[in-house]
């Protein structure tokens, strides 16, 4: 890049504050990731990848890392990233709300693991087929009557689930419209609610709360119903703000997680993920 000779110490200043911007730019960039730059024939050199940290066996923050996720879906992204010839980075960036912001606008490529949704479609593809599929379930304090069949028995309750959690597209309207539910920061906050009494029931899958459940020594405290509210796949999808978000490379998505479902990497990786939090428990 040609730079001009400066006639004053004004136009010095204003060059060296350029400079140092970007370079504060380039920086915070760093912090949570870039997204990949388009260079190959499938769009990109390297992707980034985020998800719900607390969602075990699924995903959950490695220990002793403030960048890294580890489970089930990191698994599944590790394969995939082999079979596909690109590096993918599974990074922690806060909470599932500002993982799914940084998603929405391009700072990240990749959902490793999202149900589907009609807002959500709006700033990102939907690569099929959906590689697990996980059951969403009421939680309600263990010795207390809860009379619940279907989901208007709900309408008598007030609830609580996490913000910006999604339990399919169907039970997102029904509940937007008929159901009481606080939107709070985090799952522990709302099993603590509910093993106080503060709230009737919790809305969670039910790996991940059967995992909280016990890490918060609350198994004993509170407990999954029948019937689920929902059983929803979970896909991967890429932000259509992404530089590498390419007819081609969607393709190539579609076709390598196919296999991974069809010869049971899929399963195997949920599996391991069940071993590995258990583990991490002891």
């Amino acid at each position: 890049m040609m730079i001009l000779s400066a006639s004053s110490w004004l136009q010095r200043l204003v060059l060296i504050g350029s400079i140092s911007f970007l370079a504060a730019v380039q920086a915070e960039q760093s912090v949570i990731g870039t997204p990949a730059t388009t260079e190959s024939g499938l769009g990109c050199s390297r992707l980034t990848a985020t998800g719900n940290p607390e969602y075990p066996p699924y995903l959950w923050q490695e220990p002793g890392s403030r960048r890294g996720l580890i489970g089930a879906n990191k698994t599944i992204m590790e394969a995939l990233s082999e079979r596909l010839g690109i590096p993918i980075e599974v990074i922690y960036t806060g909470p599932w709300s500002r993982a799914q912001e940084e998603v929405r606008v391009g700072r990240i490529d990749l959902i490793a693991g999202a149900f589907f949704t009609m807002p959500r479609l709006a700033y990102m593809d939907y690569i099929e087929p959906a590689f697990l599929t996980t059951r969403s379930v009421v939680w309600k304090r263990s010795l207390v009557a809860f009379e619940y069949s279907e989901w208007a028995d709900l309408k008598s309750y007030e609830g609580a689930t996490v913000i910006n959690n999604s339990f399919g597209q169907n039970f997102d309207e029904y509940a937007s419209v008929n159901l009481s539910i606080d939107n709070v920061t985090s799952l522990p906050q709302a099993f603590r609610m509910l093993a106080q009494g503060r709230v009737d029931y919790v809305l969670y899958e039910e790996y991940p709360g059967l995992a909280y459940a016990a890490e918060l020594d609350l198994d004993f405290v509170i407990e999954q119903i029948e019937p689920p509210i929902s059983a929803e796949g979970l896909f991967l999808t890429i932000s259509r703000r992404s530089p590498c978000n390419t007819e081609a490379l969607r393709t190539e998505l579609n076709r390598i997680m196919a296999e991974l479902v069809a010869d049971g990497t899929a399963q195997r990786a949920l599996n391991d993920g069940l071993d590995a939090w258990s583990l991490t428990r002891q």
